[in-house]
């Protein structure tokens, strides 16, 4: 079990994403609004900020997880959360950057319970406003005049060449029937864990860490990734629509080689075998078929083992974070965040 502790001047998880959107979001807007006018208008639909004509909605967007965990970790080392503004939107950038890309290679339709940007706008118009995004998030950095900000332009960028990375494995996997256990977790560590990594590191960089906090700040931000992933792929599959935005079983219905059905079939069991059979025919499932696939996959151990191994790594990772002590509150602040992550409903 883990024990999280929590001083009485420290605010609740809620609290703290609220803050931190109101810290960042004017920052993205003014950002946001250097664009080029059609890049601009599919990014603040991404974002939630506006419906597809660009008349102001009221979706807030997605949960800022990233970069609140670059803000707490600059506090965490005894810095200014305002002196990461820039990192902390850069990371926002460069994440949101990854889902437009995704949900066109994914063929996704929903996200964050509305049409995702491609399905409105286009292939060619979402891929370009990803585009946009990512140079926009060195561009923030950049010109932010901080210190560190060359030293921060090279994380993200190593970052995002290793997102990249993951994402090439994770897209070559549906082509494969013999992905093992050991790549889907480095695959996942690559495309989920190098960005928290970097969203925790480049927050203790921009605080004014030392090299030692800095970069025990980017392994507990790295094992925070994996088991995130972990949920992630959980909630793919057994999650609540209400709760993920995309349709049950989402991740079945596209083959995806995730890290629980990964575990299922390679674990010698029958319940494997059968899904491995069933996982790989040419036609697409039908519903009474995705609903045994998941049983399958529980029943061959790739829930429990999703689970477990999860709630392992963030045990793990309060390990690295409470070696960091200069600001108890902001530990205990992302050590709630990272339970918080680790613990959605699934």
């Amino acid at each position: 079990m883990v024990t999280i502790d929590v001083m009485t001047n420290t605010r609740p998880v809620r609290e703290v994403l609220a803050w931190s959107r109101s810290v960042i979001e004017p920052a993205m807007r003014a950002a946001v609004d250097t664009l080029s006018p059609s890049m601009r208008r599919v990014a603040g639909y991404h974002f939630g900020w506006w419906d597809a004509d660009e008349v102001p909605a009221g979706d807030a967007g997605g949960k800022v997880i990233r970069p609140t965990l670059t803000l707490l970790a600059a506090e965490a080392v005894g810095g200014s959360p305002d002196s990461a503004v820039p990192a902390a939107v850069a990371v926002e950038f460069v994440h949101n950057f990854s889902l437009l890309h995704d949900d066109v290679m994914d063929g996704d339709l929903s996200r964050r319970h509305r049409p995702t940007a491609w399905s409105v706008f286009g292939t060619g118009p979402a891929v370009l406003a990803g585009d946009a995004m990512l140079t926009l998030a060195f561009d923030v950095v950049a010109s932010s005049t901080h210190p560190a900000a060359q030293d921060g332009m090279r994380m993200l960028s190593n970052a995002v060449q290793k997102l990249v990375s993951g994402q090439a494995e994770d897209v070559s996997f549906e082509q494969r029937a013999d992905v093992k256990l050991s790549e889907c977790l480095a695959m996942a560590g690559e495309k989920t864990g190098s960005l928290l990594a970097c969203a925790c590191a480049v927050g203790g960089l921009f605080g004014g860490g030392s090299a030692s906090e800095i970069e025990r700040l980017g392994r507990f931000g790295e094992k925070l990734g994996l088991a995130f992933q972990l949920v992630d792929d959980l909630l793919g599959i057994w999650g609540d629509s209400v709760v993920t935005g995309k349709p049950v079983y989402s991740d079945l219905a596209s083959r995806k080689k995730s890290l629980p059905v990964v575990a299922a079939l390679t674990s010698g069991t029958e319940a494997g075998a059968e899904l491995s059979e069933l996982y790989h025919r040419e036609q697409p499932l039908s519903d009474d078929e995705l609903v045994h696939a998941a049983e399958l996959i529980d029943g061959a151990g790739g829930r429990s083992w999703s689970q477990e191994r999860a709630d392992g790594l963030l045990v793990e990772a309060l390990s690295d974070l409470h070696t960091v002590e200069t600001s108890p509150r902001a530990v205990a602040e992302l050590a709630a965040l990272a339970w918080l992550t680790t613990h959605r409903d699934h």
